[in-house]
C-alpha cells in the first residue's frame, strides 16, 4: 500500500514535471511575443474569458476589468468581466500576453 509520503513525494515530483515544461514552454513563447515601448498590449474580447490573470501580473496598472453583457439569452449571468487595456499606461512588457490562458492578448503597434 502507499504510504501518505510516497504519495506526496510523487505528486511533487509530477508538479516539478509540470512546472519544468510549463516554463519551457512560457521561455518560448516569451521569445516569440514582440514588446517595448512601439507596441501595446490589445484584448480581443471574444476571447477573453474574464479571469483576472492579466490584472495580477500587470505591474503598471494598465488593465481594468469591465462589465459586459452576454450576448447569449440562453445563460443566466450576473456579471460578465472583460479585460481592457489602458494604452496610455502600457509600457509593452508582454506579461499580460503571457499569463493569458486564453490568448486573448496581444501585441499590436502603438
Amino acid at each position: 500500500m502507499t504510504t501518505m509520503d510516497e504519495l506526496r513525494a510523487r505528486r511533487n515530483a509530477e508538479a516539478a514535471r509540470i512546472r519544468l515544461s510549463l516554463n519551457k514552454m512560457h521561455t518560448k513563447a516569451a521569445e516569440e511575443v514582440r514588446g517595448g515601448d512601439s507596441v501595446v498590449a490589445f484584448v480581443n474580447e471574444d476571447q477573453c474569458i474574464g479571469c483576472d490573470q492579466c490584472l495580477i501580473v500587470c505591474d503598471d496598472d494598465a488593465i481594468e476589468l469591465y462589465d459586459k453583457p452576454l450576448r447569449s439569452p440562453i445563460l443566466d449571468i450576473e456579471v460578465n468581466k472583460k479585460a481592457k487595456i489602458l494604452r496610455d499606461e502600457c509600457t509593452g512588457c508582454r506579461l499580460c500576453v503571457l499569463a493569458c490562458p486564453t490568448d486573448a492578448i496581444v501585441m499590436i503597434d502603438r
